[in-house]
Parts: structure tokens; sequence; C-alpha cells
């Protein structure tokens, strides 16, 4: 399946979180800017840059600031590796059958490149809510437009974004006050949620959504923790009968799930555990002077040694140990995302041909499709997620295994 350990090509939280970590988190965790002697930001005490025309400071004009900081947010432009999953997991095209993604799939690269790729994308984006957490213009167009900005063509949206992934998404304008969650949809479904904003800030676009089928506005499945979980999402889904796209071959209608780092990481228990995206995928870096500051250059914990003996090895040992069970768990989760795909794809060509012959009723045709959404649903739960188990072992092994089930389940009914 995909590749192990990414630089944080979609991961949110904490491999501590999948080897049931303590909850110790290092000292200092804040993405706060550098602080001087005086534990005063350089925000605070020299003037801000001016907004450009959509009353955004772009994350270039940060750099007389927060040089360090700027330079370290660079850096994620390294991180280009492009990986076709169609040809790495030939199975997805079967399974993924009726929508852009059977015709292209590619491993995201860092966030520099969010605009780059949505546009270089051969799947369809009809309208601008494939844009929602591609830019922080985003969140500026929201305020100029309304609501009304989801339905914009795609192509009006994108001639007024400039912007990938940047500082105004986490901070806004203002970095002296940490991170935040901007996406108005993100906000209206955590209403109320007690969790860390470092986890908040990263989960605004790391995570599970959907389109209303109606104004074109992103949703989210869920209004409260208790409801994160997939099988609540599923639920939630079925309940309001939400069709992403169906199989032309076997009429099945699916739910494409997106990036769910979010839900796998709370339905660890994240949020009592003390630990956020930060602390697992930000170095803390101390400079010859003593002052520190949090680089933005997000790596994946086992790709950072200072990560790791600040976080994971408090709790699990040495560095090679948490990488040695990190392996594990990755190699684990790829293998049985394999073996269910296996399966899921001889119920698709089973119903497929059911439905070519007419020797089912359509009841009985129901039934099969039925059990085909669900499992796959489970099964797409935990191959778009990106940390491959390592945020959530335990999840993504039910996941798989229900998949498993349910699809097992529907082969018993042909005849």
């Amino acid at each position: 399946m995909k590749r192990h350990r990414m630089a944080l090509t979609g991961a949110v939280l904490s491999l501590c979180v999948a080897l049931a970590g303590c909850g110790q988190k290092p000292a200092e965790t804040s993405q706060a800017p550098e602080t001087t002697a005086a534990g005063t930001t350089k925000a605070e005490t020299t003037g801000m840059p001016e907004p450009n025309e959509l009353g955004i400071v772009t994350a270039d004009q940060w750099t007389d600031l927060f040089p360090e900081i700027v330079e370290s947010y660079q850096k994620n432009s390294e991180n280009s590796e492009v990986e076709n999953y169609l040809e790495l997991n030939p199975e997805i095209v079967t399974l993924y059958e009726g929508i852009g993604f059977s015709k292209d799939y590619n491993s995201a690269r860092g966030h520099s490149y969010t605009l780059e790729d949505i546009s270089a994308t051969a799947r369809p984006h009809p309208l601008s809510n494939c844009l929602a957490c591609k830019t922080p213009d985003y969140v500026a167009l929201m305020n100029k437009y309304g609501a009304d900005f989801y339905s914009m063509s795609f192509e009006d949206a994108l001639a007024e974004v400039d912007n990938a992934i940047s500082c105004y998404d986490c901070h806004l304008n203002s970095p002296a006050s940490g991170p935040v969650a901007s996406r108005p949809a993100f906000l209206d479904a955590t209403k109320g949620a007690d969790v860390d904003p470092d986890v908040l800030s990263c989960g605004q676009c790391h995570n599970e959504y959907y389109f209303d089928p109606d104004t074109k506005e992103v949703r989210h499945p869920y209004t409260n923790l208790e409801e994160v979980s997939p099988d609540k999402i599923l639920a939630y889904y079925n309940e309001m009968g939400f069709t992403d796209y169906q199989n032309p071959r076997t009429l099945t209608n699916h739910i494409k799930v997106q990036h769910p780092e979010y839900e796998t990481v709370m339905g660890a228990g994240a949020q009592n555990m003390n630990l956020t995206c930060a602390d697992c995928h930000m170095e803390k870096v101390e400079k010859s002077d003593g002052t520190t500051y949090t680089s933005h250059y997000w790596v994946s914990p086992v790709e950072s040694t200072a990560i790791m003996e600040s976080t994971c090895v408090v709790c699990h040992g040495s560095v090679e140990e948490v990488t040695e069970k990190v392996d594990k768990i990755q190699e684990e989760i790829t293998a049985r995302e394999t073996e269910v795909a296996g399966v899921l794809v001889e119920l698709t060509e089973k119903l497929a041909e059911a439905v070519a012959n007419g020797d089912y009723t359509e009841e009985e045709l129901e039934a099969i499709r039925s059990l085909n959404r669900d499992a796959q649903f489970y099964w797409d739960f935990v191959y778009v997620e990106n940390s491959e188990g390592a945020h959530n072992s335990k999840l993504s092994r039910e996941c798989l295994d229900k998949a498993e089930e349910l699809a097992n389940e529907a082969l018993a009914l042909f005849k």
C-alpha cells in the first residue's frame, strides 16, 4: 500500500497515541513565535506587516520578524516526492470506479504545493469548495462572498487565490496569539470541544468532510467529540442517505472517505493525553543565544530524533525501539489494507456480474450493496488516513476487521 513514514503529507498527531502513550509532553510545546530573553515575542515589540488586498499577511512578509520560522516553513518545499497510488495499489481502480480517484490519485506533497497539485490533478473540481483546505485565501474569500463562495466555479475561484497553505491558515494575522482554527465548517463541528488549539489548527484541514448536496458547503459528519468514531460517522451518512459516487457497474452508492487524521487521533483519546500535533511533528529549536522557536518544517516523528526523545521515548524505550514498533505497525496495517482490498474487489466483481446477468431481485441486490457500501467505508477510513496505522493502530485494526467481516457477509449472499 502507501509508503511508510510520510513527512507529514497528511499526518496529524503523535505516534505515542498509536503506542498507547502516557500523555507526557515536552516542557515547551507552544507553536508560538520566537521568544526574547524577556519572554515576549517579537510581534509584540515590533510592528506587524501590512496585509495584502485580501487582508492576509503572507509568509514572506513575516521574514523580518521571524526569520528562522519562515526559513523552516520554506523547507516544506523539499517534500516534493509524488507517488502514483493507482500504480502502487491497482485494486483501487476497481474500488473507486465512478469517482475521479480511479483516474488520478497521487500522494500529497508538502504544504507548499497545495495549489499547484489541486490545479494539476485530472480529477474534476467543478466548484470552489475543493479549495477549502488548499489556501489561506479561502478564509478571506469566505469573508468576501459568504456562503455563495462554495458554489462559485473552481476556475473563477482559483483566479482569485495566490497562496498555498501558510501562516494565515493557523494563526490568521496574529502569530503571537498562538494557533487557531480558521475554517468555518470545522469551527461549527467542534464548537465547545475541549481540544487543544494546536490540534484544532491542524485538524481543521486533516479531517473527514463532505459537501452539502444542496448548498455545496463543506460539512463534517459530527457535532461533538463523541461523534467522531467511524461507526457514528457511517451512521450519520447512512441516516441522511449521503452518497459521494455510484459505482457504474454495481450501482452501489459509495461514501468516499477523505483524510480522517483528526477523527483517528481523537478516537485514540488524544484529548486526554496532553499531546498535540505540534509536539510530535514540529521540532523545538534552541538557538545559540538561548532563545527558542518552533520549526514549521513538518516532519514525521520517526524522522526527528529530537521530537522522539521529547515525546515517544519518554514512555516507549529508545529511539530505535520506537522506530521498530512503528515500522511493525505500518507493515501490519498496510498488509491488512491490501488483504481486505482484495476481498472488496472480489465482492465488487461478483456484484457487477450479478447486476449484469439479472439473476437476483432488486431487493437481494440492495442487501448486498448495503453491505458493500459499509464494508468499503471502513476500509477506506484506514486507507486514506495518512499514518498507516501509526496514529491509532487499534482503531485501524478494528476498521479493517469490520470491512472484511461485512464484505464476507455480502459474499455469502450470492447463490
